[in-house]
């Protein structure tokens, strides 16, 4: 079975599309959204959805595959990788760390003092972490 995978390319961020693609599986990997044996969308129809060239997505899949991050098996599509999880406890803090990198900079070039850039992120923590609650809640 495919799992569906929510890339969204911003061709304004200046970052290779490619690098787009292998950065959202990594995180999708990493938080648990892609678990070890899911199916990644075929080359084809991602290339098709997100209106790139197939050659991008493969490129961004070879990525995604050096880092052993996913397997690939002819005629059968690219998976997550079964094995150990690239993804310890100082991989995501690195994957996060960028993040808050981008951030700290747009806040900057904004002039968004870090009082006000620290609020805002607990509203977004506590945002993020109160939708998640009551998901576990409508699960039950």
């Amino acid at each position: 079975m495919t799992v569906v995978v929510f890339v969204r390319i911003d061709y304004k961020s200046g970052k290779p599309v490619y690098l787009q693609v292998v950065d959202q599986v990594r995180y999708a990997v990493a938080s648990g959204q892609l678990r070890p044996g899911d199916a990644l969308p075929s080359i084809r129809p991602l290339a098709e959805e997100l209106r790139v060239n197939r050659n991008t997505v493969a490129k961004a899949y070879a990525e995604l595959e050096n880092q052993r991050v996913i397997e690939t098996f002819p005629g059968k599509g690219s998976f997550v990788r079964e094995t150990e999880s690239p993804f310890s406890a100082k991989a995501k803090e690195e994957l996060l760390l960028r993040e808050i990198d981008e951030a700290v900079v747009m806040a900057h070039h904004l002039q968004i003092d870090s009082e006000t850039f620290l609020r805002l992120a607990e509203e977004r923590l506590d945002f993020f972490a109160s939708v998640g609650s009551s998901k576990k809640k409508n699960k039950r």
